[in-house]
Formats: C-alpha cells, sequence, structure tokens
C-alpha cells in the first residue's frame, strides 16, 4: 500500500513581489485577496480612515494613516490589513515593524482568517490596538492588547474610543463611519 504525500505550496516575499494580483502570504501559503469590496465596505473605509486622518493631525508626531499597505511580518508572512496607523517612518516599500493599529472589515470570504489568523498574527507582534468592523451588522469591535493578550474593549455600532498613539490621545467617533 503506498501512502500519498501532499506537498503544500511554500512561497516567499521573494516569490510575493512577482505576483500579480492581491494577496496575501501566511507562513508560506498564499490567500487570493477578495474581488473588490462591496460599495458599503469602501465607503466604510474610507470614513474610518477620514476619522483617523482628522483626529491624528490634532498630533504632534510621527502617527500616520494607511489604507492597505504590505506588511512584512516574516519572510513568509505578507499582510494587508484594510487600514493601519503607523508611528515611525516607512523608509521601504513595505512595512517592516508592526503598526500600532491594524483594521479588517470583515467579507464572508475573509472573515475566519481575519478574526482567528490574523488576529493571532497581530496579538503575537504586539500590535496595540486591532479593530474588527462588520459591515454587514454595522458592528465595530475594538481590541486592545493587554499584557500580551488582546482583550475586547467596546463591540457596537454607536461607540466611542480613545485611543493612545505615542503621547496623544485620539478620541473617535464609530457612529460616523455608517454614514
Amino acid at each position: 500500500m503506498s501512502a500519498t504525500i501532499k506537498i503544500l505550496p511554500y512561497y516567499t516575499y521573494e516569490d510575493y513581489e512577482r505576483w500579480e494580483g492581491q494577496w496575501e502570504l501566511i507562513d508560506g501559503i498564499p490567500y487570493a485577496m477578495s474581488p473588490l469590496p462591496v460599495p458599503k465596505h469602501q465607503r466604510v473605509a474610507g470614513n474610518l480612515l477620514t476619522e483617523f486622518r482628522n483626529a491624528l493631525k490634532k498630533c504632534n508626531n510621527q502617527c500616520r494613516v494607511y489604507q492597505p499597505v504590505d506588511y512584512l511580518v516574516k519572510d513568509d508572512t505578507i499582510l494587508q490589513p484594510d487600514m493601519l496607523v503607523i508611528c515611525g517612518e516607512v523608509t521601504k516599500k513595505y512595512l517592516d515593524f508592526p503598526p500600532t493599529l491594524v483594521v479588517e472589515i470583515l467579507s464572508p470570504s475573509t472573515a475566519l482568517k481575519d478574526r482567528h489568523t490574523k488576529f493571532d498574527i497581530y496579538q503575537s507582534q504586539g500590535i496595540s490596538y486591532f479593530i474588527i468592523i462588520s459591515v454587514d451588522v454595522d458592528n465595530v469591535e475594538i481590541h486592545q492588547l493587554i499584557d500580551g493578550q488582546y482583550q475586547l474593549q467596546l463591540k457596537g455600532n454607536d461607540i466611542e474610543f480613545d485611543f493612545a498613539f505615542e503621547e496623544c490621545l485620539v478620541h473617535i467617533n464609530f457612529k460616523e463611519i455608517w454614514d
């Protein structure tokens, strides 16, 4: 009797750079990104970006808000959060240090990966805040890293939260992202 051996593909950043389309790479396994987000996803993402950008303008620090950029966690893991707050200068064509905040806006095809796999990666990287947004039910979850573990701070659609970025407190009213 012969045993069938499954051989999984294994890729690195060097391979990733040559691919067309949008991909994420987790532990060497490629994941195709969903088709372009639906209009509500795009609207919420744009509104959230505006809220953070306006709030961060009041700070006199190096924290900036970004739409998806490649976040190189390690050579075989590259993620593209929907939104990031990065405190520090990005000098390469990808982010090679942990951001301060990441946001994932769930879609049916990515929800499981975002809620579990990426949740664990972000937590292990020491990212201070992880926001999960469910546009199908107008819901926001704010997770904060406390003693190395994410703890749910708030959940809902009409919530407000103060984020600490370096020495600046940034107040966000999440009710504004749904309009």
